[in-house]
């Protein structure tokens, strides 16, 4: 069994942004004095979805690598995942706050993403079996 050193190469710059898209959130509840939910504020509503959709993929995805390279997945698998995710992350924190005009790099943010979390569900498993 082999140590995830390549999903660490990912993990640790996706912490990172989690981390800045964290500090935008506790930003404009700062600034929008809303401590719960997201009252009126169309901004702080964007930044709580990108935050929370961030949330909602990527610590799945960074297991599903760890464990398909711990089976000893090849490593340009691991860096394509790493990779596509992190496109994929970037790209729908860029589209989201711009809203309709940047729908096309939202979809292909969450494909890119989707991708991800698909190949490494199939990758983690197939190395595990064989």
């Amino acid at each position: 069994m082999t140590e995830p050193i390549l999903t660490s190469l990912y993990a640790a710059p996706l912490a990172l942004m989690y981390i800045v898209l964290a500090a935008r959130v506790v930003n404009l509840r700062t600034s929008e004095r809303v401590s719960l939910g997201t009252g009126e504020s169309e901004a702080l509503l964007r930044a709580t979805r990108i935050h929370g959709n961030f949330s909602e993929y990527v610590p799945f995805t960074l297991l599903l690598m760890a464990l398909a390279e711990m089976g000893g997945a090849w490593p340009w698998l691991i860096h394509g995942l790493g990779l596509a995710l992190i496109a994929g992350r970037l790209l729908h924190a860029y589209s989201i706050p711009r809203g309709m005009k940047a729908l096309r790099f939202r979809v292909a943010g969450m494909a890119l993403t989707f991708a991800a979390l698909a190949a490494g569900a199939v990758a983690s498993a197939a190395f595990a079996l064989f």
